[in-house]
């Protein structure tokens, strides 16, 4: 079965829309100025954002090129590839991943379960290692500093707390 632009684009708008209702319900935190309600409104608008954009088909005109430029460059004479098998199971890494961080989180760490996750999964979709590895050093960092300064939310500090 497949769903045109318009379709999908629409059930994201409504979902984005639905999710940043959802947030604006939620009661804010005494003495804060971001609280719980900021995060689901912030997704809730960009998925709704996305989906208008699907919707109203931005970006087709690139996926056009794009096919006809690997049209122009496929080889006729080669044979069709099927998939292999591990290309199937590359869709159980997240949530694979995720129950990794519920298990290893609280003894190990954010950031060294973050790094480990994004180096795992950095590889995995295809990522050379030059890429793979500051990618891994850095980004649990800065997600730590958003959540830990930003959204005072605090995270398993572990075998590497942060400074702050």
């Amino acid at each position: 079965m497949k769903l045109s632009d318009r379709t999908s684009g629409i059930f994201l708008v409504v979902l984005g829309a639905l999710a940043a209702y959802g947030g604006s319900r939620l009661p804010p935190v005494p003495g804060q100025q971001i609280g719980p309600n900021v995060f689901p409104m912030v997704v809730g608008l960009g998925l709704a954002i996305c989906g208008a954009l699907i919707a109203i088909g931005a970006g087709r005109v690139f996926e056009e090129e794009a096919a006809a430029d690997l049209a122009a460059h496929a080889d006729a004479s080669a044979p069709a590839t099927k998939p292999g098998m591990f290309t199937a199971w590359k869709a159980l890494l997240p949530p694979a991943l995720l129950i990794f961080y519920v298990f290893v989180s609280e003894r190990l760490g954010f950031v060294p379960t973050a790094a480990v996750m994004i180096f795992t999964l950095a590889l995995t979709l295809g990522a050379r290692i030059k890429l793979a590895l500051p990618l891994a050093l850095l980004a649990p960092i800065g997600v730590h500093l958003v959540f830990y300064k930003l959204l005072r939310v605090p995270l398993p500090p572990g075998l590497l707390p942060m400074p702050w």
